[in-house]
Protein backbone atom coordinates (compact mmCIF):
# COMPACT_ATOMS: atom_id res chain seq x y z
CA UNK A 1 0.00 0.00 0.00
CA UNK A 2 1.43 3.34 -1.07
CA UNK A 3 2.34 5.68 2.27
CA UNK A 4 0.18 8.31 2.30
CA UNK A 5 1.49 11.75 1.99
CA UNK A 6 1.32 13.66 5.40
CA UNK A 7 0.36 17.28 5.55
CA UNK A 8 0.15 20.40 2.57
CA UNK A 9 2.76 21.55 -0.05
CA UNK A 10 3.21 25.12 1.78
CA UNK A 11 5.83 27.63 0.98
CA UNK A 12 7.11 30.41 2.71
CA UNK A 13 8.86 31.96 6.12
CA UNK A 14 6.25 32.92 9.21
CA UNK A 15 8.39 35.38 11.43
CA UNK A 16 7.43 33.74 14.66
CA UNK A 17 7.55 35.83 17.87
CA UNK A 18 8.77 33.25 20.07
CA UNK A 19 7.11 33.01 23.79
CA UNK A 20 8.96 32.34 26.69
CA UNK A 21 9.80 28.86 28.38
CA UNK A 22 8.92 27.65 24.70
CA UNK A 23 12.11 25.75 22.78
CA UNK A 24 12.70 26.30 19.35
CA UNK A 25 11.96 22.63 18.55
CA UNK A 26 8.77 23.01 20.01
CA UNK A 27 7.59 26.26 18.74
CA UNK A 28 8.57 25.03 15.22
CA UNK A 29 6.46 21.74 15.28
CA UNK A 30 3.21 23.89 16.62
CA UNK A 31 3.62 26.32 13.66
CA UNK A 32 4.09 23.22 11.10
CA UNK A 33 1.38 22.07 12.47
CA UNK A 34 -0.64 24.48 12.73
CA UNK A 35 -0.32 25.44 9.11
CA UNK A 36 -0.57 21.51 8.08
CA UNK A 37 2.71 21.59 6.61
CA UNK A 38 4.96 18.98 5.24
CA UNK A 39 8.04 20.05 5.89
CA UNK A 40 9.53 22.49 8.09
CA UNK A 41 12.75 23.81 9.29
CA UNK A 42 14.15 26.96 11.75
CA UNK A 43 16.70 29.26 11.70
CA UNK A 44 18.92 28.85 14.65
CA UNK A 45 17.99 27.94 18.52
CA UNK A 46 16.51 30.08 21.00
CA UNK A 47 16.55 29.14 24.31
CA UNK A 48 13.30 28.49 26.19
CA UNK A 49 13.91 31.51 28.55
CA UNK A 50 14.66 33.54 25.49
CA UNK A 51 11.74 35.12 23.10
CA UNK A 52 11.43 37.11 19.96
CA UNK A 53 12.50 36.29 16.08
CA UNK A 54 12.32 32.70 15.03
CA UNK A 55 12.17 32.42 11.40
CA UNK A 56 10.54 29.26 10.41
CA UNK A 57 10.65 28.05 6.79
CA UNK A 58 7.94 25.73 5.25
CA UNK A 59 8.41 23.83 1.93
CA UNK A 60 10.56 24.97 -0.35
CA UNK A 61 11.84 28.10 2.03
CA UNK A 62 13.72 25.22 4.63
CA UNK A 63 16.41 24.65 1.54
CA UNK A 64 17.39 28.38 2.45
CA UNK A 65 16.74 28.30 5.67
CA UNK A 66 20.93 27.21 6.64
CA UNK A 67 21.95 30.21 5.37
CA UNK A 68 20.45 32.41 8.14
CA UNK A 69 21.27 29.98 10.73
CA UNK A 70 25.03 31.75 9.62
CA UNK A 71 23.49 35.23 9.86
CA UNK A 72 24.00 38.04 11.68
CA UNK A 73 21.69 38.01 14.79
CA UNK A 74 20.62 41.34 17.30
CA UNK A 75 19.51 40.83 20.51
CA UNK A 76 18.15 42.97 23.63
CA UNK A 77 19.26 41.45 27.17
CA UNK A 78 18.92 42.33 30.36
CA UNK A 79 21.88 41.41 32.75
CA UNK A 80 20.98 40.77 36.78
CA UNK A 81 24.36 41.58 38.71
CA UNK A 82 26.11 40.30 41.19
CA UNK A 83 25.85 36.62 40.75
CA UNK A 84 27.00 33.84 38.04
CA UNK A 85 25.13 31.02 37.19
CA UNK A 86 25.80 27.46 35.81
CA UNK A 87 24.01 27.94 33.00
CA UNK A 88 24.64 31.57 32.31
CA UNK A 89 21.39 32.81 33.19
CA UNK A 90 19.02 32.83 35.78
CA UNK A 91 18.02 28.86 35.87
CA UNK A 92 21.30 28.01 36.88
CA UNK A 93 22.21 27.65 40.53
CA UNK A 94 24.62 30.40 41.75
CA UNK A 95 28.38 29.33 41.17
CA UNK A 96 29.73 32.92 42.23
CA UNK A 97 29.06 36.22 43.57
CA UNK A 98 30.79 39.75 43.59
CA UNK A 99 29.74 42.86 45.59
CA UNK A 100 30.72 45.44 42.55
CA UNK A 101 28.05 47.42 41.44
CA UNK A 102 26.96 48.38 37.64
CA UNK A 103 29.94 50.91 37.17
CA UNK A 104 28.72 54.87 36.48
CA UNK A 105 27.80 55.77 32.93
CA UNK A 106 31.58 56.46 31.63
CA UNK A 107 33.42 53.54 32.97
CA UNK A 108 30.31 51.47 31.88
CA UNK A 109 30.42 52.98 28.41
CA UNK A 110 34.12 52.52 28.22
CA UNK A 111 33.60 48.88 29.48
CA UNK A 112 31.22 48.20 26.61
CA UNK A 113 34.02 49.47 23.75
CA UNK A 114 36.42 47.16 24.72
CA UNK A 115 34.11 44.71 23.33
CA UNK A 116 33.28 46.25 20.15
CA UNK A 117 35.08 44.06 17.26
CA UNK A 118 36.28 40.96 15.93
CA UNK A 119 37.16 38.44 19.12
CA UNK A 120 38.09 35.15 20.53
CA UNK A 121 34.68 33.50 22.73
CA UNK A 122 34.84 30.31 24.96
CA UNK A 123 31.64 28.72 24.69
CA UNK A 124 29.73 28.24 27.70
CA UNK A 125 29.04 24.56 29.40
CA UNK A 126 25.82 24.26 28.51
CA UNK A 127 25.67 24.64 25.00
CA UNK A 128 24.63 22.25 22.08
CA UNK A 129 28.45 22.06 21.05
CA UNK A 130 29.99 18.23 20.71
CA UNK A 131 32.54 17.39 22.40
CA UNK A 132 33.75 13.98 22.31
CA UNK A 133 31.06 12.87 20.74
CA UNK A 134 28.44 14.80 22.89
CA UNK A 135 26.86 17.69 23.93
CA UNK A 136 28.61 20.51 26.05
CA UNK A 137 25.36 20.13 28.58
CA UNK A 138 25.29 16.78 28.58
CA UNK A 139 29.08 16.72 30.37
CA UNK A 140 27.95 19.77 32.11
CA UNK A 141 24.44 17.92 33.47
CA UNK A 142 26.69 15.20 34.30
CA UNK A 143 29.67 17.37 36.18
CA UNK A 144 31.56 17.61 34.10
CA UNK A 145 34.04 20.50 33.10
CA UNK A 146 35.67 19.84 29.54
CA UNK A 147 37.93 21.85 27.67
CA UNK A 148 36.55 24.37 25.34
CA UNK A 149 38.67 25.94 22.39
CA UNK A 150 38.06 30.09 21.64
CA UNK A 151 36.37 30.54 18.31
CA UNK A 152 36.26 33.65 16.65
CA UNK A 153 33.09 35.77 16.80
CA UNK A 154 32.81 39.82 16.27
CA UNK A 155 30.42 42.11 18.47
CA UNK A 156 29.28 44.60 15.52
CA UNK A 157 27.17 47.18 17.75
CA UNK A 158 26.67 47.36 21.66
CA UNK A 159 24.75 49.86 23.84
CA UNK A 160 23.56 50.19 27.06
CA UNK A 161 19.57 51.37 26.75
CA UNK A 162 19.10 51.13 30.84
CA UNK A 163 21.52 50.93 33.59
CA UNK A 164 20.96 51.05 37.54
CA UNK A 165 23.49 49.33 40.24
CA UNK A 166 21.79 46.01 40.23
CA UNK A 167 21.03 45.05 36.48
CA UNK A 168 21.72 46.65 32.49
CA UNK A 169 20.27 45.77 29.65
CA UNK A 170 21.80 46.02 26.00
CA UNK A 171 21.33 46.14 22.54
CA UNK A 172 24.14 44.23 20.97
CA UNK A 173 24.49 43.05 17.32
CA UNK A 174 26.72 40.01 16.73
CA UNK A 175 28.02 37.52 14.03
CA UNK A 176 26.27 34.25 14.22
CA UNK A 177 27.67 31.68 17.01
CA UNK A 178 28.14 34.40 19.69
CA UNK A 179 27.02 33.40 23.24
CA UNK A 180 25.44 36.61 24.83
CA UNK A 181 25.24 34.63 28.18
CA UNK A 182 28.99 34.44 27.54
CA UNK A 183 29.31 37.62 26.48
CA UNK A 184 27.38 39.44 29.54
CA UNK A 185 29.85 37.11 32.12
CA UNK A 186 32.63 38.56 30.43
CA UNK A 187 31.30 42.34 30.75
CA UNK A 188 31.05 42.06 34.41
CA UNK A 189 34.44 40.23 34.73
CA UNK A 190 36.13 43.48 32.68
CA UNK A 191 34.67 45.70 35.91
CA UNK A 192 35.79 42.94 38.61
CA UNK A 193 32.05 42.50 38.89
CA UNK A 194 29.81 39.16 38.15
CA UNK A 195 26.31 39.25 36.25
CA UNK A 196 24.00 36.85 34.22
CA UNK A 197 21.46 37.04 32.00
CA UNK A 198 17.80 37.58 33.13
CA UNK A 199 15.69 37.98 30.25
CA UNK A 200 16.97 37.23 26.34
CA UNK A 201 15.14 38.72 23.30
CA UNK A 202 16.03 37.97 19.54
CA UNK A 203 15.31 41.34 17.88
CA UNK A 204 16.81 40.37 14.45
CA UNK A 205 18.51 37.52 12.10
CA UNK A 206 20.45 38.83 8.90
CA UNK A 207 17.79 41.57 7.64
CA UNK A 208 15.21 39.79 8.68
CA UNK A 209 13.90 42.73 11.85
CA UNK A 210 11.60 44.88 13.55
CA UNK A 211 10.61 46.31 9.66
CA UNK A 212 8.83 42.54 9.87
CA UNK A 213 5.77 42.35 11.54
CA UNK A 214 5.99 39.06 13.65
CA UNK A 215 3.16 37.01 14.61
CA UNK A 216 2.65 35.07 18.05
CA UNK A 217 1.67 31.10 18.90
CA UNK A 218 -1.66 31.93 19.91
CA UNK A 219 -2.43 33.86 16.78
CA UNK A 220 -0.96 31.24 14.44
CA UNK A 221 -3.21 28.60 16.75
CA UNK A 222 -6.01 30.61 16.75
CA UNK A 223 -7.01 29.84 13.45
CA UNK A 224 -5.44 26.22 13.19
CA UNK A 225 -8.72 24.92 12.59
CA UNK A 226 -8.14 26.48 8.74
CA UNK A 227 -4.57 25.87 7.89
CA UNK A 228 -5.47 28.04 4.88
CA UNK A 229 -6.40 30.75 6.38
CA UNK A 230 -3.03 31.31 7.75
CA UNK A 231 -1.37 31.68 4.15
CA UNK A 232 -1.60 35.46 4.49
CA UNK A 233 0.74 35.64 7.20
CA UNK A 234 3.59 33.99 5.42
CA UNK A 235 6.16 35.61 3.51
CA UNK A 236 7.57 34.68 0.63
CA UNK A 237 11.00 32.69 0.01
CA UNK A 238 13.01 35.75 -1.30
CA UNK A 239 12.47 37.27 2.43
CA UNK A 240 15.41 35.12 3.17
CA UNK A 241 17.54 36.38 0.46
CA UNK A 242 16.63 39.54 -0.15
CA UNK A 243 20.20 40.64 0.00
CA UNK A 244 21.43 38.35 -2.26
CA UNK A 245 22.70 39.28 -5.82
CA UNK A 246 19.87 38.61 -8.63
CA UNK A 247 20.51 36.63 -11.73
CA UNK A 248 17.70 37.28 -14.25
CA UNK A 249 17.57 34.17 -16.61
CA UNK A 250 16.09 34.02 -20.40
CA UNK A 251 14.38 30.79 -21.40
CA UNK A 252 17.30 28.60 -22.72
CA UNK A 253 19.14 29.80 -19.28
CA UNK A 254 16.26 28.71 -17.20
CA UNK A 255 16.28 25.38 -19.26
CA UNK A 256 20.00 25.00 -18.40
CA UNK A 257 19.94 25.57 -14.98
CA UNK A 258 16.60 23.47 -14.36
CA UNK A 259 18.78 20.44 -16.20
CA UNK A 260 21.67 21.16 -13.68
CA UNK A 261 24.12 22.87 -15.86
CA UNK A 262 25.86 26.01 -15.48
CA UNK A 263 25.34 29.42 -17.03
CA UNK A 264 27.27 32.44 -17.60
CA UNK A 265 27.14 35.32 -14.72
CA UNK A 266 26.34 38.80 -14.96
CA UNK A 267 28.55 41.23 -16.47
CA UNK A 268 29.22 42.69 -12.40
CA UNK A 269 29.22 39.59 -11.33
CA UNK A 270 30.24 39.11 -7.30
CA UNK A 271 33.96 37.30 -6.64
CA UNK A 272 33.96 33.14 -7.35
CA UNK A 273 31.98 31.62 -4.29
CA UNK A 274 29.59 33.91 -4.14
CA UNK A 275 25.58 32.80 -3.78
CA UNK A 276 23.16 34.73 -6.02
CA UNK A 277 19.77 34.08 -6.60
CA UNK A 278 18.31 32.57 -10.23
CA UNK A 279 15.33 34.98 -11.10
CA UNK A 280 13.10 34.06 -14.39
CA UNK A 281 12.00 36.67 -16.55
CA UNK A 282 8.69 36.77 -14.94
CA UNK A 283 10.14 37.21 -11.34
CA UNK A 284 9.84 33.76 -10.59
CA UNK A 285 12.85 32.19 -7.93
CA UNK A 286 13.93 29.39 -9.24
CA UNK A 287 16.42 28.78 -6.91
CA UNK A 288 20.00 29.56 -6.04
CA UNK A 289 23.38 29.11 -7.46
CA UNK A 290 27.08 29.57 -6.79
CA UNK A 291 29.69 31.95 -9.13
CA UNK A 292 32.59 30.09 -10.41
CA UNK A 293 35.95 31.29 -10.44
CA UNK A 294 35.01 31.36 -13.98
CA UNK A 295 32.73 33.49 -13.70
CA UNK A 296 29.90 31.35 -14.89
CA UNK A 297 26.98 30.43 -12.29
CA UNK A 298 26.06 26.95 -11.08
CA UNK A 299 23.06 25.75 -9.81
CA UNK A 300 23.53 25.42 -5.91
CA UNK A 301 19.77 24.53 -5.15
CA UNK A 302 16.76 24.61 -6.66
CA UNK A 303 12.96 24.69 -5.69
CA UNK A 304 10.63 22.44 -6.57
CA UNK A 305 8.16 24.68 -7.35
CA UNK A 306 9.45 28.98 -8.27
CA UNK A 307 8.99 30.96 -5.52
CA UNK A 308 8.19 34.81 -5.50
Amino acid sequence: MARRRRGRDVDGVVLLDKPLGCSSNAALQRVRRAFDARKAGHTGSLDPLATGLLPVCLGEATKASGYLLHANKRYRVTAEVGSETATGDREGGITRESQAATPEAAEFDAVLAGFLGPQQQIPPMYSALKKDGKRLYEHARAGREVERHPRAIEVYAIECVARTAERFTLDVSVSAGTYIRTLVEDIARAWGGCAHVGALRRLGVGRLGSEHAMITLDDIEARADDPRSLDHFLHPVSTVLEDWPRLTLDGDQATAVRQGRRVPGPADSPAGGSLVCLVGENGDLYGFGVVTEAGEVAPKRLFARPQR
